[in-house]
């Protein structure tokens, strides 16, 4: 089978690798749809270090079990977090644990390809819903679900969301079905009107949120949030959740002491949260951003070159592992 490989900073390739054998307590998965993830921009750039290599990527994915278990013809979900199984965090489905015995497309080998391997338990069902629809759901919804309960949103609250593509524009979604005021700020017009399509109020001044999501992660952005001018107001919660390479979070500790202000990190999901995420994508709580459907055979071109020069709206999609 094809598949996207990482050998490196700047390095990957689309190379041809054995199809995998599932293992004890393992099943095998057909890929029928994967979503890129800026993530994989940040592998590429090497403001992420794998540590790895070489290493298929693809960390979102849906498909129909194949082998390994008595699932075989469901229609399943990629959870991509494997935990270790005996620490303080796994017995109650965290799974997000410091030990963990897997990792799609950052510790094994992920989705971008025909074929992947993964522990039975993180193959969730998906029912009826589209191939398409649920892939994004592995990172790009259930990180936001995940945020949203770091960042406590409550009914009522101002929020504010810092870059909106992929999980910004999920975050949009969810903060307005819980109740909460949203506002949201991107580079782009088009992700702009986007934000806006969903409820978002995109042109405000002299804001002062309860909750900030900050998913770009450069030192400007991170420092508007906080301080004596920044837009969180008293005993609001900032929500880190984006990074980029060579931008430190800098800020002054009176500020933050005096406004009684918390700064939290937030990274993946939990378990439960992947299954929540499925639930409210099935409801029509969330509905996936899509942008566009590509063959794995343009995953740099018509894919990380499109996420690199932030063109796509949402979530581009491979759907064919063959051509």
């Amino acid at each position: 089978m094809r598949a996207v490989r990482y050998h490196g900073p700047g390095d990957v390739r689309l190379e041809t690798v054995a199809t995998p054998v599932p293992g004890a307590g393992e099943v095998l998965v057909e890929i029928k749809a994967a979503a890129l993830c800026h993530t994989e921009l940040h592998f590429l750039d090497g403001t992420l270090n794998l540590g790895v290599a070489p290493i298929t990527l693809g960390h979102e994915g849906a498909g129909v079990i194949v082998d390994g278990d008595q699932r075989i013809g469901e229609r399943v979900l990629l959870y991509y977090y494997s935990g270790c199984g005996g620490c303080e965090f796994c017995p109650s489905n965290e799974q997000l644990c410091g030990s963990l015995r897997s990792q799609l497309g950052f510790l094994s080998d992920g989705c971008l390809a025909k074929y992947v391997k993964v522990d039975a338990r993180c193959a969730i069902p998906i029912g009826n819903l589209s191939f398409p629809a649920a892939a994004p759901v592995g990172c790009g919804v259930t990180t936001a679900v995940h945020a949203a309960k770091r960042g406590r949103l409550r009914s009522g609250e101002k929020v504010l969301i810092l870059g909106c593509n992929g999980v910004g524009l999920h975050l949009v979604q969810l903060a307005k079905h819980l109740g909460c005021a949203v506002y949201a700020t991107a580079r782009k017009e088009i992700h702009l009107a986007k934000a806006r399509s969903l409820g978002a109020i995109t042109n405000f001044e002299n804001l002062k949120a309860d909750v900030i999501f900050e998913c770009v992660g450069t030192r400007e952005t991170m420092a508007s949030c906080v301080g004596f001018g920044g837009m969180l107001a008293k005993r609001g919660r900032l929500v880190l959740l984006g990074y980029a390479q060579n931008h430190d979070f800098v800020c002054h500790p009176i500020p933050l002491i005096v406004f009684e202000q918390s700064v939290v990190g937030s990274v993946g999901a939990t378990f439960d949260d992947a299954r929540e995420a499925i639930d409210l994508v099935q409801k029509g709580v969330i509905t996936t951003v899509l942008d566009s459907t590509i063959p794995l055979a343009q995953f740099s071109n018509l894919g990380i070159d499109k996420i690199r020069s932030s063109t796509c709206i949402g979530k581009i999609i491979v759907d064919n592992f063959d051509d």
